[in-house]
């Protein structure tokens, strides 16, 4: 298991993000009245930040959990441990997130196992209660405490996605890339290159995002183009910095990758 816990809460600087729409005041909503939230979008659109912006400005800490194939409800809840020749119960990330009244963010729940939404349904719903069977605890969830799940709907197929019945127990918001004025200025904000510099990167994510006749499963990220902006602003040269960041990333096939570097000439040239 992936988790680690931010507490962001006695922080003056909240991270850095640019809202794109009312996705601010939606959060603020739902934590305010207990609500659950679903985070929809591809990678690398600013979903993870988003949460940790929210977290920090709203004053709570943050759990953060990285969904994968093995993650399980125990990973979540907790589990009996070892430790000095004796047997001692240990909270999961997402229990402590609810003793606490923090903020849990399960990232790409889709990809744990289906034993994961049995725990979550009763804390998404006017219950807020979390079931520790193997302590025989039944948690109430206090006021500061909020469930976030994401997910990237392109990734979805038939053995691999939210039944609607999970899905409908959390208000959601639907995350895409931002315009390319948005774009420019958080990638220049992050990574300290230029802004004159930065717009051809967005402008070459824009023509890779819209183009069909490539074989790749996603465009260029806004995190990708963060990356290859602080390489260049770095000091490496440009054509290095985008095959590092953005080329190999997005893809393994030679003829892709060789389309790639056919399309960033026509851009910078």
């Amino acid at each position: 298991m992936n988790a680690h816990m931010t507490d962001i809460a006695g922080q003056q600087d909240v991270p850095f993000y640019r809202p794109v729409g009312n996705e601010c005041t939606v959060f603020e909503t739902a934590h305010a009245n207990g609500l659950p939230l679903l985070l929809k979008g591809p990678t690398g659109c600013g979903k993870t930040r988003f949460v940790e912006h929210m977290a920090a400005r709203l004053g709570r800490p943050l759990y953060t959990v990285a969904c994968h194939d093995d993650l399980s409800a125990a990973d979540l809840i907790g589990r009996y441990l070892l430790r000095g020749g004796e047997t001692e119960w240990v909270d999961g990330p997402l229990t402590r997130a609810v003793r606490e009244g923090a903020i849990c963010y399960l990232d790409e729940v889709v990809e744990a196992r289906k034993d994961v939404t049995v725990v979550l349904h009763p804390l998404t719903d006017n219950r807020r209660r979390l079931l520790i069977d193997r302590t025989g605890e039944e948690l109430a969830a206090p006021s500061g405490f909020m469930l976030v799940a994401s997910y990237n709907p392109g990734y979805q197929n038939i053995l691999k996605r939210l039944k609607p019945s999970t899905r409908q127990r959390f208000l959601s918001i639907g995350f895409g890339f931002p315009d390319a004025a948005t774009e420019i200025a958080v990638v220049t904000r992050e990574s300290g290159l230029e802004e004159n510099r930065v717009a051809p990167l967005v402008r070459l994510a824009g023509h890779v995002r819209t183009l069909s006749g490539m074989d790749l499963e996603e465009g260029i990220s806004t995190r990708l183009l963060i990356y290859a902006a602080t390489l260049i602003a770095g000091g490496m040269p440009l054509e290095r910095a985008l095959e590092v960041a953005v080329i190999e990333p997005l893809t393994d096939e030679a003829d892709v990758q060789q389309a790639l570097r056919d399309l960033i000439a026509v851009v910078y040239g």
